[in-house]
């Protein structure tokens, strides 16, 4: 990378999956609050619905999600008995019944039988009116995908399936945690295409332990030999004050900030001459992919699933930890199964905390999913460039290096800021300021 740029690939800054981002949730928005929001939901609403299964067999080292070790059948018996309940409260406080998407996350969702799978997804089904064009995706682990399994995701009606790949190095793996050979990814996507499953994602990822750029690009088109429909290429975020097991990863096994910028710069032009179209931050998409068609009409969204093409007026969250998006505001669930699980026993949504949209809130929110999906953004609705004169103040260094431009109201980023649209959006988030909040690198 260019030296001039390091001191922005050292920086932090949050994902921008929502806004405000979840470390500014309160304890203001509680199981009554959304009762009342999931009532006031017109009839007509279109539904996403989210379901977090928050169990592994084993932990991966480097994994930052809300996820546990299932060593015994009983934790995943019981969190079968309570989303079922779960599924049973929110539909009772909703008039709204259409379902567009639905995404199930974790987590190891296929930790799941097949019968419980179907158990859960034939809830879904008695209780909303789940669309014929649906969305209907899974995150699977390569390990433990079997034909019986795939098999029973068709018959649910799951389009498309998101595989985490990570690398495929065996040094890599062994320093994550996730020992998954070249043979196993590739038995998976056999698999799920035999069963009719052709839709297929990839997670990679970089600024992994012991990982260079040559490992990357191996992994890469390895990758793409199996002919993913899409393939996500995250940054590994290095939190081990917010996940413990990323303490078992030795910091000095870990690249420096401008070997990230440069592995995730290799990889991207790497998938490109591999014939990806480039999606926001970090997605690729094959050029016939509806992705690559949104990104191209405007229709590129961010949720906390990512980038999506998002048809839906509210999200609801299903599981332990799962976040709720209403146009009230956001909603999640308590974290740990036990909280979780007692407070659905106990007849109330499992809602820990949250925060109230305002309008202010609804236009930063709406200026930093432009400034991540289309690398620029309309400030008139802030109240143009002169009432954005503070914000724009923070960027003056990016102005400076030519990474960032003025034309009118609207801000637009340069090819070589792209990289880091994270500390752009940064710079209008009216909450960054506050709090103790600690972040992953911005590249």
């Amino acid at each position: 990378m260019q030296p001039e740029h390091l001191h922005y690939a050292e920086r932090q800054a949050p994902r921008y999956t929502s806004y405000p981002t979840a470390p500014h949730f309160n304890t203001g928005v509680d199981a009554d609050t959304v009762a009342r929001w999931l009532a006031e939901l017109p009839a007509t609403s279109r539904l996403s619905l989210y379901l977090h299964v928050p169990y592994c067999q084993s932990l991966c080292w480097y994994c930052g999600c809300n996820t546990y070790a299932a060593r015994r059948d009983e934790p995943v018996l019981d969190y079968v008995d309570t989303v079922l309940k779960e599924i049973e409260l929110a539909a009772s406080k909703l008039t709204a019944r259409q379902v567009v998407e639905i995404h199930w996350g974790g987590g190891t969702p296929n930790i799941l039988s097949e019968q419980q799978f179907e158990t859960i997804t034939q809830r879904l089904a008695r209780r909303f009116d789940i669309a014929a064009n649906a969305q209907h995706a899974i995150e699977l682990d390569p390990r433990f995908i079997t034909r019986d399994k795939a098999d029973a995701y068709v018959r649910a009606g799951v389009n498309r399936a998101s595989l985490g790949v990570q690398d495929l190095n065996a040094r890599v793996q062994q320093a994550i945690g996730r020992v998954q050979p070249l043979e196993i990814v590739e038995a998976a996507v056999a698999t799920l295409r035999a069963a009719g499953l052709n839709q297929i994602s990839m997670d990679l990822m970089y600024g992994l332990p012991h990982q260079t750029t040559d490992d990357l690009s191996n992994t890469i088109r390895l990758a793409a030999a199996m002919a993913p429909n899409r393939i996500a290429l995250f940054g590994y975020a290095h939190v081990p004050w917010f996940k413990k097991r990323q303490r078992l990863i030795p910091e000095a096994a870990l690249p420096g900030a401008s070997e990230r910028f440069d592995q995730a710069e290799a990889a991207r032009i790497e998938l490109q001459r591999l014939g990806y179209v480039a999606i926001g931050l970090d997605h690729f998409a094959l050029p016939e992919d509806e992705f690559a068609l949104a990104r191209d009409q405007g229709r590129l969204r961010r949720s906390f699933q990512g980038y999506v093409v998002q048809d839906a007026d509210a999200l609801v969250g299903f599981g332990p930890s799962a976040i709720s998006t209403l146009p009230q505001g956001y909603a999640q669930n308590a974290p740990e199964p036990g909280a979780w699980g007692q407070m659905i026993a106990q007849g109330q949504l499992a809602i820990v905390r949250g925060h109230k949209l305002d309008d202010a809130d609804r236009i930063r929110r709406r200026l930093i999913e432009q400034i991540m999906c289309d690398f620029s953004a309309d400030l008139a609705p802030l109240g143009g460039a002169e009432a954005c004169a503070s914000e724009l103040e923070t960027l003056a260094p990016m102005f400076a290096d030519g990474m960032v431009q003025l034309e009118g109201d609207r801000i637009l980023l340069s090819e070589k800021a792209r990289p880091f649209c994270r500390l752009t959006a940064m710079a209008f988030d009216a909450y960054a300021a506050s709090g103790a909040a600690r972040h992953s690198r911005a590249v």
